[in-house]
């Protein structure tokens, strides 16, 4: 595997942690819509690390 699309999955895996970290900061202080949008962008930057893993790229969630 290349490694630029190792490096650009762990990218999208560490904006991942971070998006569920902030998530969780906010369900703690009771923001349950921003923890919400929070959790569905850190399942969407997971998913698109593991895309980048099998060679595949969308510019659009719906992708």
């Amino acid at each position: 595997m290349e490694g630029s699309l190792k490096e650009l999955a762990g990218y999208r895996l560490e904006r991942a942690r971070e998006m569920l970290s902030v998530a969780e900061c906010n369900l703690d202080i009771g923001q349950y819509k921003t923890s919400l949008n929070r959790s569905y962008y850190a399942v969407f930057h997971a998913m698109c690390s593991v895309n980048a893993l099998k060679s595949f790229d969308s510019s659009k969630h719906a992708g």
